[in-house]
């Protein structure tokens, strides 16, 4: 009888909390709703991670469940400079230190025998040596990052630029995003601050401002001249912002540029310096391209600060944060998520700030440290990787510079598309004259007409590129920016795809 009444109970019991739990569901919602969610995070918008790739993972997903109702076999990304998603090849010597610190047992004397036979010796003493400097890669680090690797990367930047570089000023950072965001985090004091982007520019720029409620301030690269950076745009858009009352503290360059694929000449980024300290900003160089350098001897690549430190006394004062990655170049480790930023002529005191910031998130991650050592500490002529790490470096180069000659003339080749070669960086972003049907059509779905063209060349032909409404553009003009990423041997087939696509969507939309 009591043990019915209890087996009763408990069931009255659990069915009332069944009922209350749907009454609350139904009548209250989730606490956690797009209306309660910090309202900045609904403004920010990140075009490289989203629609268009969103749908090409989808499809992607459906190549592998049935590929029948498909025109395509694969899902080629060309909407972000992730290398080895695309099978470029890591560089061996960075590999096998790295696989060595990763498992350190390998490194102890009994093992050595085995260990030699698989590993050169310069790859073991400099596993050892980074060994000797961490301690164990499951451990915390200095929140600046690795004392020892950061005097390499000072080193780096002296042979680089012929300036000193001081480790103490060298941040090391979570791939260079971490640190783009730190540092405009400082800069931010409330919603009239305002930071100069360019247009078009990498959407990190754009999301980070949002975050942060402060004020983009945008300036307009020169399409006809190479995408070069004019001055007087810069006193226009900086004139403007001040005149609405916004605080003009900073100027993001972008160099070698993403995602236009231009480098700066030596003289034009005097112009920019010169007119930072007129106007008193702070530069800011995004500089993680500067070994994607396709022409050399017409367009070499000038760092904002060798340039700076080369104008003499009188800039002595000019503040400068710039910015690398092991992410592109070469080197292409985007998943190791390395990087550093280098403070220049920034006030003692908000570099103690900046150490406060970059302790809160206690250190950046070892493998990604350890990269960025072996980046700015490469093997040199004499050691025994050497051979292979020149010849697989040049031959990523050149392939590199072949596949953005090649798809440069596809592009221009096609009808009603222009398109400036690429100078740096691993893109091209090719403006296109749609037909006023396409535009409607776009219109019916509520999309920008690129965006209609992109998802177009999507569902054809598996190729995702990014519309060039998602970097900013010129008013009236379409782009789309892509990758040359592809791999070389399958570059033909990707061109004809293109070419093909291309034709078939003007002649739908033609009038």
């Amino acid at each position: 009888m009591i043990r019915s009444l209890i087996r009763t109970t408990k069931t009255s019991c659990v069915q009332l909390n069944q009922r209350n739990i749907r009454y609350s569901s139904t009548k209250h919602g989730k606490v956690l709703n797009v209306n309660t969610m910090h309202p900045l995070i609904k403004n920010v918008e990140y075009a490289v991670r989203g629609a268009l790739p969103i749908r090409a993972e989808a499809l992607s997903a459906q190549l592998k469940k049935d590929p029948s109702k498909l025109n395509f076999d694969k899902v080629v990304f060309c909407n972000i400079g992730n290398p080895q998603q695309l099978n470029q090849k890591p560089i061996t010597f960075f590999r096998q230190v790295a696989s060595l610190c990763e498992n350190p047992e390998l490194l102890k004397a009994e093992n050595r025998g085995l260990v030699s036979k698989l590993y050169p010796a310069d790859a073991i003493a400099r596993a050892e040596l980074l060994m000797k400097n961490i301690g164990s890669i499951g451990a915390y680090t200095h929140s600046k990052g690795i004392t020892h690797i950061r005097e390499n990367v000072a080193k780096f930047i002296e042979r680089r630029d012929g300036y000193p570089a001081e480790p103490e000023n060298i941040y090391l950072t979570q791939g260079a995003s971490e640190g783009v965001q730190k540092v405009i985090q400082l800069l931010t004091h409330n919603t009239k601050s305002g930071i100069m982007i360019p247009i078009p520019q990498y959407p990190l720029y754009s999301a980070t401002l949002s975050l942060v409620d402060a004020a983009p301030v945008p300036y307009y690269l020169n399409e006809k001249e190479d995408w070069g950076l004019d001055p007087a745009e810069l006193k226009r858009s900086v004139t403007e912002a001040r005149k609405n009352g916004v605080n003009v503290c900073a100027l993001v360059i972008i160099n070698p540029g993403n995602p236009t694929g231009q480098c700066l000449s030596e003289e034009n980024i005097r112009e920019i310096i010169r007119f930072c300290h007129e106007e008193r900003i702070v530069l800011l160089a995004d500089e993680v391209y500067q070994t994607n350098i396709y022409q050399p001897e017409r367009r070499p690549f000038h760092s904002l600060k060798k340039v700076l430190m080369s104008m003499g006394p009188e800039y002595s004062e000019q503040e400068l944060f710039s910015f690398h990655s092991t992410s592109k170049g070469m080197v292409g480790e985007c998943g190791r998520r390395g990087g550093y930023f280098e403070c220049v002529n920034i006030d003692p005191e908000i570099m103690d700030q900046v150490y406060k910031i970059s302790s809160i998130s206690l250190c950046p991650n070892v493998h990604g440290q350890i990269m960025v050592d072996l980046m700015t500490n490469p093997p040199v002529e004499g050691d025994e990787s050497y051979p292979q790490y020149r010849a697989e470096m040049d031959a990523i180069f050149q392939s590199l510079s072949r596949r953005a000659i090649k798809l440069a003339k596809c592009f221009n080749n096609l009808e009603g598309v222009t398109c400036n070669e690429a100078e740096g960086a691993m893109y091209l972003f090719p403006q296109i004259t749609l037909p006023p049907k396409a535009i409607e059509a776009a219109k019916e779905k509520k999309m920008t007409a690129d965006s209609f063209y992109a998802l177009s060349m999507l569902d054809s032909t598996g190729v995702c590129v990014i519309p060039g409404s998602g970097f900013g553009q010129e008013p009236g003009t379409y782009h789309f920016r892509s990758t040359f990423l592809p791999e070389e041997h399958l570059f033909d087939g990707f061109c004809a795809g293109l070419q093909d696509f291309h034709k078939s969507f003007m002649d739908k939309y033609r009038d």
